[in-house]
């Protein structure tokens, strides 16, 4: 069921009134059904992933309070007759107890994670390299379904399971409370990827029904469907035939593809975060912001720390810190202090820390080579910037330039024009191809395409451009303004007649500039498949 389709219109108001009028000891049961109605009426086959999930990490969770419970009785009752090394003795066996179910929390869904998105592009990898030693038998792919948002949802579910080994919160008692927090639905399709010491402090209720609050909620959901109908989905028909006839637009057509896609992956994925948290403040619940004006960023650092920033900090905090710090790394920076000189040393096991984090975030976005390198890209860009910090401030000890403008908008075209560039792999879907199309947009010698009218043969016509000009021009505004605090509380300090004219304005905008017809099927967020 798409955010976008009349059944989801219906399903929400069905959600949002019985959540206001059953009691509100009742709100979280009601709220868990309609998750759970939800994702059956999405992928009903799929349910069964979910419930496992939510299942084994509960309970594996539960088993480590217990086993932290159990450790604290027994230094308690003992304290005054054991030795240092006996309670060190206690605390490591029971560490041992707890790694063991964390490692079958971690095993078991990350397994499940690995068989439903990965199998078949292993098997392609093994099929080529059989080939490549000249072997002509293969192995068939595998029919295997995909679980909606499972990549969302196991990682918010593991956050869960390791936060709980640290001891950073105690285990949730209740399994239908803990269900909830795994299957809220509007951040099923496509995230944020929560934390559950944040999510739930709101989650749970109970929650009155707040008018303002209700309004408040509606009116971020009506501005994702702006940014999805108006501009992503307009813009998706021009995108899917540049990337899918690349034999024929190249060059310029490749730059102004790209650029279509930078945009309308901004407007898809936002608006659906937008929608996700409207939907979660209409119900008196907090959902972490997920994006922060990404494209003001003034390097592809700055970039990462605006954009899909749950996604970014899962991984920092997941695999960086403990990657960075684990026994093997620690070897590695002595063996390389010693064979390599301190200074590489020090930043080896930084270095390789951030390869696996990019490598692993690259085949989170999907299971093909093209992810892969797409992420490693990222990573080296991300060290090449890193290491040349100290040339940075020496450069601008001597020529002020970071309080100009001029040097501001530089510096924010050459990160919109290097992620955009990145991107071209997701666009392409395919490694070679991809460099193929970025290299003939410095030889195909054919930008006249730009102005002499050759774009309007990409399924957009006049009145589509300026409808995107007009979006584009609104999405700007709204970001300028947006950093002095929430457009929505500027909005709410103006006159009645000049708020509604402003947000039922925007909802005929929606209404008469959607792209969408007779019957529509709107097409499906993009991180759909993640």
């Amino acid at each position: 069921m798409l955010f976008t389709s009349y059944e989801f219109l219906g399903f929400l108001f069905l959600a949002l009134t019985a959540y206001y009028i059953v009691p509100k000891k009742a709100q979280s049961a009601v709220l868990l059904g309609f998750s759970y109605l939800f994702y059956f009426l999405s992928d009903g086959r799929a349910l069964v992933f979910l419930l496992v999930t939510t299942a084994t990490v509960f309970f594996a969770a539960k088993k480590l309070g217990e086993l932290h419970a159990s450790q604290e009785a027994c230094l308690k009752e003992h304290k005054a007759e054991f030795s240092r090394e006996e309670k060190k003795a206690v605390k490591e066996e029971f560490l041992k107890k707890r790694r063991k179910w964390l490692l079958f929390g971690l095993l078991l869904n990350l397994g499940i994670l690995a068989v439903c998105k990965y199998t078949n592009f292993a098997i392609a990898n093994v099929n080529g390299l059989l080939h490549f030693f000249g072997r002509t038998e293969e192995f068939s792919p595998i029919s295997l379904l995909l679980p909606m948002g499972i990549s969302f949802y196991t990682f918010q579910s593991l956050s869960y399971l390791i936060d709980v080994y640290r001891g950073k919160y105690p285990p949730q008692r209740s399994l239908s409370r803990y269900a909830l927090f795994v299957s809220f639905f509007p951040q099923m399709i496509q995230g944020p990827i929560s934390r559950y010491d944040e999510l739930s402090a709101t989650l749970y209720g109970p929650h009155s029904f707040d008018p303002a609050q209700l309004s408040s909620g509606l009116q971020r959901v009506l501005w994702g469907y702006f940014k999805k109908l108006v501009i992503a989905d307009r813009l998706l028909p021009a995108v899917n035939l540049i990337i899918r006839t690349p034999e024929e637009y190249h060059g310029a057509y490749a730059f102004a593809g790209m650029l279509f896609y930078a945009l309308e992956l901004y407007a898809d994925f936002t608006g659906g975060i937008d929608i996700t948290i409207g939907i979660a403040e209409a119900m008196g619940i907090r959902v972490r912001e997920n994006f922060i004006r990404p494209y003001f960023s003034k390097s592809v650092k700055e970039y990462w720390n605006r954009w899909h920033i749950t996604m970014g900090q899962w991984f920092t905090d997941y695999i960086f810190y403990p990657v960075s710090v684990s026994g093997p790394m620690l070897k590695l920076s002595k063996w390389g202090r010693a064979h390599l000189g301190n200074v590489i040393g020090k930043r080896l096991t930084v270095w390789v820390s951030c390869l696996i984090v990019w490598f692993a975030t690259g085949i989170w976005h999907g299971a093909s080579w093209n992810f892969i390198v797409w992420g490693l890209g990222n990573c080296i860009i991300l060290l090449v910037s890193q290491e040349l910090e100290p040339f940075y401030r020496w450069f601008h000890s001597r020529v002020n330039l970071e309080d100009r403008f001029g040097w501001k908008l530089f510096r924010i075209l050459r990160t919109i024009l290097l992620m955009s560039s990145l991107r071209m792999f997701d666009c392409y879907r395919d490694v070679p191809l991809t460099f193929r199309m970025f290299f003939s947009m410095f030889t195909a010698g054919n930008w006249k395409v730009l102005v002499d009218g050759s774009l309007l043969n990409l399924g957009l016509d006049p009145k589509d451009f300026l409808v995107l000009l007009g979006g584009l021009f609104l999405l700007i505004t709204v970001s300028l303004l947006q950093r002095k605090r929430s457009v929505r509380e500027q909005i709410r300090t103006l006159a009645y007649p000049a708020r509604f004219a402003l947000w039922f304005g925007l909802f005929l905008v929606v209404l008469v500039f959607g792209a969408y017809g007779v019957g529509f099927d709107a097409s499906q967020f993009i991180y759909n498949q993640f």
